[in-house]
C-alpha cells in the first residue's frame, strides 16, 4: 500500500524563452554605424525620407538583412556611396568590423556575413551634402520627443 512514486512525474519542465528581433531593428542599428563612418553614405532614399514614412519599402533602401533561427545568426548587405579619395578595401574593412561589433553586442546574436556593395562613387561636397541633411533631420526628431 505505500508505493512509492517517482518525483520526476512532478518536476516541472524547463521554460522555453523565445526573442524575435524584427529586420527593422538591424537596418537601424547599421543606419546608425554608417552615421559615425567617414566617407561614405547609404544609397538610395536618406533618412528623412525614412522617418517621414515616404519610404513604401518594408525597410531602408540598401540595407538587407537574413536572419537564421536555427544558427542564432544574422547576415547583413549594405549598399553604400564611397567619396573619390577613400580606400576601399580598408573602409570596407572598417563598415564590416563596426556592423558585426554593433549587432553582436546590441541583440547577442552572431554575424555570420557582412557584405559591403560600392554602388557609387561621389565627390566629397555631394557626401557632405547628403549626410548635412541627415543630421539636420535628428536634431528635429530629439526636439520633437522631449
Amino acid at each position: 500500500m505505500g508505493q512509492k512514486m517517482d518525483t520526476k512525474e512532478f518536476e516541472l519542465p524547463e521554460t522555453l524563452f523565445v526573442r524575435d528581433i524584427e529586420n527593422r531593428v538591424f537596418q537601424s542599428i547599421v543606419l546608425q554605424c554608417l552615421a559615425r563612418i567617414e566617407g561614405v553614405s547609404l544609397i538610395g532614399g536618406n533618412l528623412f525620407d525614412v522617418l517621414l514614412g515616404r519610404d513604401s519599402s518594408d525597410g531602408l533602401k540598401g540595407i538587407h538583412v537574413t536572419q537564421d533561427p536555427k544558427n542564432h545568426s544574422v547576415n547583413v548587405k549594405v549598399e553604400v556611396n564611397v567619396a573619390y579619395d577613400i580606400n576601399i578595401p580598408e573602409k570596407a574593412e572598417e563598415i564590416q568590423a563596426r556592423i558585426a561589433e554593433d549587432i553582436s553586442r546590441l541583440t547577442g546574436l552572431h554575424v555570420g556575413s557582412v557584405h559591403v556593395v560600392f554602388k557609387n562613387l561621389i565627390s566629397r561636397e555631394s557626401l557632405e551634402e547628403q549626410r548635412g541633411s541627415e543630421v539636420e533631420v535628428e536634431e528635429v526628431v530629439v526636439e520633437t520627443e522631449e
